[in-house]
Parts: C-alpha cells; sequence; structure tokens
C-alpha cells in the first residue's frame, strides 16, 4: 500500500487539540487554584524554572515527574489529584481534593502547597482561588449559603449550561489571601460537566486577573502620557503663531516627544495586545456557560459589564490616546519640517543671489586687473624689445625712443592678444 510522508509536526499539532482535559469531578469535593507569574517579561521569561518548581512539589509526595519539555502535567500528590499547565505568562496549580472539609473555605486546604515551596517560587501569585462543589441543595438553602460565604453587593449568582449547575462567587480576596467560588451541580450533571465547569470558573478568574494587568500599567504611566501630551498640545499651538520663532528648536523638541511615546508603545505594547486577548477570553468562557438569571441576583456576565468592562474600557482608551498622540507628533513634526525646509531654501535662494553679486564683482574687477595686467606686461615686453632691437636701431640709425615707438603697439597687441587666449582657455 502507498503511503504519503507526514509532516514531522502532523502528530503533535494534532494531539495539542487533547492535551488539556478537563478533570472529571464527584460531587461533594473540593479544589485548590494557584496562578503563579514571572514579575517583569514573563513571556520571555526562562520556563524551566517553572518546571523545576513543579518537580520540587512532586518530589514532596513521592510524585512522578512530567516529561522533558512538557507544559502540562497531571496526577496524584499524596491523597489529592494535581493539574498543573504552563502558560505563555504563567503556570497555573490545580489541586482537587475529596471532600467538603470541615468548614466551607477553609484556608487550612491551601497547605497542600507547602510554605517553604511558595516561598521558593519564580514567580509571584497572581491569584489564587477555593471552590467549592456540593450537590445544589434547595434554592433557599442555596441563597442561605451564599449569603453566608459572599459579599452580597459583589456577589455574582446564575445557573449555567441549561441548569446542569449553579454557580456562585464575589471576586473579592478573602481574609486567607483567596478567591472564593462554589458550584452546586444538579443531580443529573455528570463529571466531565462538572471538570469543565469547575475549568471555566478557574479561567475567568485567572484571564479576568491577568487583563487587569493591563489597568495597572495604564495608571502606571498616566501622570507621564499627561505631561507629555500637555507638552505636545503647547508646542503645537505655538506652531500656529506667525511669527513663529526657532522653528528648529521646536522640531528638536517634536522629535524628542515622538521619541518618547514610540518608548511608551514599545513598552506597553505587549501588555495592551495581551489584555485585549485575556478579555476576549473572560468573555467568551462566560459565553458558553450560558448563564441564567437565580433569584433575581446579577449573573457573571453582569458583574463583568458592571465592573471588568469600565476598566477594559479604560486601557482601549488609553491605547488610542496613545496612538493619536504619536500621530499628532509625527504630524506636527512635518508640518515643522516643511516650515524649516521653506526657510532654508529663501536663505539658500538669498546666499545665491549675493553669491552671484559677488561673482559679477569679481568679474569685473578681475577684467579690471586683466586691463591692467596688459599694460604691465607689455610695458616689461617694449623695454625688453627695444634692449634685443638696439643694435638693429642703431644699425638703422633709428633713436631708442623711434625705436620703443615702433615696437610698442605691436607688443601691446600680442600680450592681450595671448591674455585673452589664456582667459578663453581657462572658462
Amino acid at each position: 500500500m502507498n503511503t504519503i510522508p507526514d509532516h514531522p509536526l502532523r502528530y503533535a499539532l494534532a494531539n495539542e487539540l487533547h492535551a488539556r482535559p478537563f478533570p472529571m469531578l464527584t460531587a461533594p469535593c473540593r479544589a485548590i487554584f494557584l496562578a503563579i507569574k514571572h514579575e517583569k517579561d514573563a513571556a520571555n521569561r526562562n520556563k524551566s524554572q517553572d518546571r523545576d518548581h513543579l518537580i520540587a512539589l512532586l518530589d514532596r509526595y513521592g510524585a512522578p515527574h512530567p516529561q522533558p519539555g512538557a507544559t502540562h502535567w497531571s496526577g496524584e500528590i499524596g491523597k489529592h489529584v494535581l493539574k498543573w499547565e504552563q502558560h505563555t505568562e504563567f503556570v497555573t496549580f490545580t489541586v482537587f481534593l475529596e471532600g467538603l472539609g470541615e468548614r466551607a473555605f477553609d484556608p487550612v486546604d491551601f497547605d497542600v502547597f507547602p510554605e517553604d515551596w511558595l516561598n521558593g517560587s519564580p514567580g509571584l501569585r497572581v491569584t489564587s482561588a477555593m471552590i467549592r462543589i456540593e450537590p445544589r441543595p434547595e434554592p433557599e438553602e442555596v441563597s442561605r449559603k451564599v449569603n453566608d460565604w459572599f459579599v452580597a453587593e459583589s456577589l455574582a449568582i446564575s445557573s449555567v449550561l441549561d441548569d446542569a449547575a449553579t454557580i456562585a462567587g464575589d471576586f473579592r480576596i478573602d481574609p486567607a489571601g483567596h478567591m472564593r467560588f462554589v458550584i452546586f451541580p444538579a443531580a443529573h450533571t455528570g463529571e466531565r460537566r462538572i471538570g469543565r465547569i469547575l475549568q471555566r470558573v478557574c479561567e475567568i478568574e485567572t484571564y479576568k486577573s491577568m487583563s487587569m494587568l493591563g489597568l495597572a500599567r495604564v495608571r502606571a504611566m498616566g501622570d507621564q502620557l499627561g505631561q507629555v501630551d500637555s507638552r505636545l498640545t503647547r508646542l503645537v499651538s505655538d506652531m500656529a503663531v506667525a511669527n513663529h520663532e526657532q522653528p528648529e528648536e521646536t522640531l528638536h523638541q517634536l522629535l524628542a516627544i515622538s521619541a518618547e511615546l514610540e518608548n511608551l508603545q514599545a513598552q506597553a505594547s505587549f501588555r495592551f495586545g495581551a489584555t485585549g486577548a485575556y478579555e476576549a477570553i473572560v468573555n467568551q468562557r462566560i459565553e458558553v456557560l450560558r448563564e441564567s438569571r437565580v433569584a433575581g441576583r446579577q449573573t457573571f456576565a453582569e458583574f463583568m459589564m458592571r465592573r471588568y468592562d469600565p476598566a477594559m474600557r479604560t486601557v482601549k482608551s488609553t491605547e488610542r490616546r496613545l496612538a493619536s498622540m504619536s500621530d499628532r507628533a509625527i504630524r506636527a513634526a512635518q508640518l515643522l519640517q516643511t516650515r524649516v525646509d521653506v526657510d532654508r531654501s529663501a536663505q539658500n535662494q538669498a546666499l545665491l543671489e549675493s553669491m552671484d553679486r559677488r561673482a559679477d564683482l569679481q568679474l569685473r574687477l578681475q577684467e579690471t586687473v586683466e586691463g591692467l595686467s596688459v599694460v604691465a606686461i607689455s610695458y616689461y615686453a617694449v623695454s625688453l624689445a627695444s634692449y634685443v632691437l638696439a643694435p638693429l636701431a642703431k644699425a638703422v640709425h633709428l633713436e631708442k625712443t623711434e625705436l620703443t615707438a615702433l615696437v610698442t603697439l605691436p607688443v601691446v597687441g600680442i600680450v592681450y592678444l595671448m591674455i585673452r587666449k589664456i582667459r578663453n582657455q581657462v572658462h
């Protein structure tokens, strides 16, 4: 049978679509979630440090190591199950624990991560969450529990996936430093669907936290952007003055502002792009949950619309403002450069006219000098000719004065013709 050669990446790319399966969970249970990110330039970090940190945790529990170069791992650590994933800017650890524990959202559950191991992390915590999964009780009991566990003003609760479960959370950090979420699956909801719901909740929280880094960047650069905007506005206003002086100095200032804006754009471009991507993921993850309202409370989508979307619009408006300022600076510099070029052309024209006048004066002076040169050279030539022809003049009985008179005109004529010939050759 004839076979066609496979692309070397065919199987790897196909398997990538199935590389991160959803967990299979049975209520009641609970999950501990942790996302870690390098403080600076996380996208270009040494990702081997992430794997080394994972291996250090696995060694605590005597668990097997992931394959070299692996970007995800799932397996047992002691009595629990760990799921580890490596992303572009961060890594996530999710530990699944059986049962509901002695009390709801007990900070002791987070001790599954040893304290010294947490302190040795190669990055910083972006978010951490405690997720409680328990069979859905009666609606009155659901309301009582969520009112006890969450801040009512921030509570978001909804029925998801055609009433497969009820999810709730307030997106607030509790006294132990963690987010809290609860999932009440219906009796008919299967293990895979529960796992998908929990995964979506963790992704919403993670990508929401990552996208909010864009807002932090915008606020950090706000003062500098305001100062640059004021300087740019002042320079552009000065350019409108008809008798504006020192255009070249203004041009240098505009070029400096353009360079500063380009630097700001270069520093923030990755964060702006990542924020947009993370925002899209948050909205997509909420959309696929297919929420419906519970007891008149706000849904996750409504919470994001009220609290999250304004932050994202701030980031987008700042990105547009930065791009607009950069364009303004470039256009102003181009206009001013045109003015400088026109001024220089006028100066060059005046200089050329001055040079023409000086050249005309030099030509006249040269002609005067040439006339004087003819006289001077002729004087010496006549003297020499008189000495040379003196014997002949004596032989024919001519006086020296008569001889000089006879040779003067021919000598002057010859000298004039020679100087004119030389001048023509030079020109």
